[in-house]
């Protein structure tokens, strides 16, 4: 691990890396954090860990997230400890600068405005919730993320949905700024009573630790209210009320704003079409606390991932059908877009122009079973399937662009949910957070033996046992070894092991797990 201090000595090195890159490319992922490392964080570096080959943390205190009023002087500092942290969790590169490195001089941010160049994000998202009474926070966290993205121009950044505003002030930026850089949102880590974990709770006391607790309590039993009663009119309004009078049974938990707006615009919502942002802030003891959780009004996804023959596909499939969801065919999206590429008569290897066609392009299922594909308007079923599709598909698709385009494609089926898909990283990537995660799994010889099988019943008998062992092996290995999204198995998934197994037996037990839990 190396920890550098200085804009300098961190630009060599990653400058030396991007040397190193042509060789063998890999991706950067970020962790921005300002220390006294906690689960939270950790959760966000093994996230990191996990998609990237290289992970870079940076430790800062930025003052110009903080009021004269606010705690600048006596937020925690614990570098030796962090070092620690991130050595035991296989951190990379640590970035610890001053505030005078940074061109900041420890100024607060009411002070700093007429000094330095700041970002200031849009109005309307930084004018509500934590913006009311920290109104220059957020042009403060816009304009350190921006340098340390600008810094270290990693591939991935995670952040935690805690700071849910922050987050989405983030997407928003990223996208303004058309920087390349996908922003991650990583889960709430919370403490056995439901507190979710901050920096700030070393502050409280074990008895208002507990006090605090009917935070999530309170958001818990809003959103219950909000399903079993999601049809009612005025239900935002209830939910509100739900969630002030469970607030009320705990008198030491003084309430700032409680909210409910869109997770992504911050919009305040009268009705929730597909998903809502129900955030709240409040003090307890000497903290200023926040919370949230989010209400889905969607019907529910189903993401199943798994090896190679492990008989994904044709289970998602039959999945579908039998819960009357849309079977989300990711293979058949690639096969649209190689044959429109074909179509324009771009050649394979010109990733920039099949940028520009992708980047434009829109795929939909439509037909009686939704089983039709259409790109662009025109319905390309039939078309897909031929051999010249099959033999460019996998050049295309592997091409990093493409994937992007798709990947967005998919997730804007997810917003509306009701569908169910398999892939490699479906869980972990493309939707981390579907309702029901399946990690379809079977023995390398059960998996080699239905290769072979198919491979004969397709004319090749030619090929033996061993030789099919030996590229399931192959395969695994560099599913699983891939520099972008690799093949794992995410930490809610349900593992099923398909050894023994028909085909209508894993999809029936898939139906039953889905019937049981959602």
């Amino acid at each position: 691990m190396r920890l550098f201090t200085t804009i300098a000595g961190l630009r060599c090195y990653l400058n030396l890396l991007q040397t190193e890159q042509q060789k063998s490319p890999y991706t950067i992922g970020l962790v921005p954090t300002m220390g006294a490392l906690h689960e939270g964080h950790l959760s966000l570096i093994k996230r990191a860990r996990e998609e990237n080959k290289i992970t870079v943390v940076s430790i800062f205190v930025n003052p110009l997230q903080f009021a004269p009023t606010e705690d600048f002087q006596q937020y925690p500092r614990q570098l030796e400890v962090d070092k620690k942290f991130c050595q035991k969790e296989g951190v990379d590169v640590i970035f610890a600068p001053t505030p005078k490195i940074m061109g900041m001089e420890n100024e607060l941010s009411t002070q700093a405005q007429n000094h330095t160049t700041t970002v200031v994000p849009p109005s309307h998202m930084t004018s509500i919730m934590c913006g009311v009474s920290r109104p220059d926070f957020f042009q403060g966290v816009a304009t350190i993320v921006t340098k340390l993205l600008n810094l270290v121009q990693p591939n991935n950044a995670y952040f935690g949905q805690k700071d849910a505003q922050q987050l989405a002030i983030i997407k928003q930026l990223v996208k303004d700024l058309s920087l390349p850089i996908n922003i991650v949102s990583c889960p709430i880590i919370r403490e056995a009573s439901g507190l979710a974990i901050s920096s700030r709770n070393q502050y409280l006391t074990p008895e208002q630790k507990q006090q605090a607790s009917i935070l999530y309590t309170s958001l818990c039993h809003g959103r219950q209210i909000f399903l079993e009663n999601r049809d009612t009119p005025n239900i935002l309004k209830k939910v509100k009320n739900a969630v002030k009078e469970k607030l009320a049974s705990q008198p030491t938990v003084k309430l700032e704003y409680l909210e409910i707006v869109d997770p992504d615009s911050l919009q305040p919502l009268e009705n929730i079409q597909n998903i809502g942002l129900l955030a709240i802030a409040a003090d307890v003891g000497p903290c200023r606390l926040i919370d949230n959780i989010l209400l889905r009004n969607r019907k529910p996804i189903i993401a199943i991932d798994g090896p190679a023959g492990a008989g994904k596909s044709t289970v998602t499939k039959l999945v579908g059908q039998n819960l009357g969801l849309l079977y989300l065919d990711t293979g058949a999206m690639y096969r649209a877009v190689t044959w429109m590429v074909l179509q324009a008569g771009v050649p394979v290897e010109d990733q920039a122009q099949i940028a520009e066609l992708v980047s434009q392009c829109k795929i939909s299922f439509n037909g009686p079973e939704n089983n039709h594909v259409i790109i662009n308007g025109q319905d390309v079923t039939v078309e897909i399937r031929s051999r010249e599709i099959t033999n460019n598909v996998s050049a295309i698709a592997a091409q990093p662009t493409v994937r992007y385009f798709m990947v967005k494609q998919q997730q804007k089926f997810g917003t509306k949910g009701g569908i169910v898909a398999e892939g490699r990283d479906i869980s972990t990537h493309v939707f981390p957070n579907a309702e029901l995660k399946i990690f379809l799994t079977a023995s390398v010889t059960e998996r080699s033996r239905r290769r072979l099988l198919e491979l004969q019943q397709k004319g090749q008998t030619n090929i033996s046992l061993e030789e099919v062992e030996k590229d399931i092996i192959r395969r695994d290995k560099k599913d699983s070894n891939r520099e972008i999204s690799p093949l794992r198995k995410a930490s809610d998934a349900i593992e099923i092991s398909t050894d023994g197994l028909s085909i209508a037996e894993v999809t029936q037990k898939i139906v039953d797990i889905y019937k049981q839990n959602i």
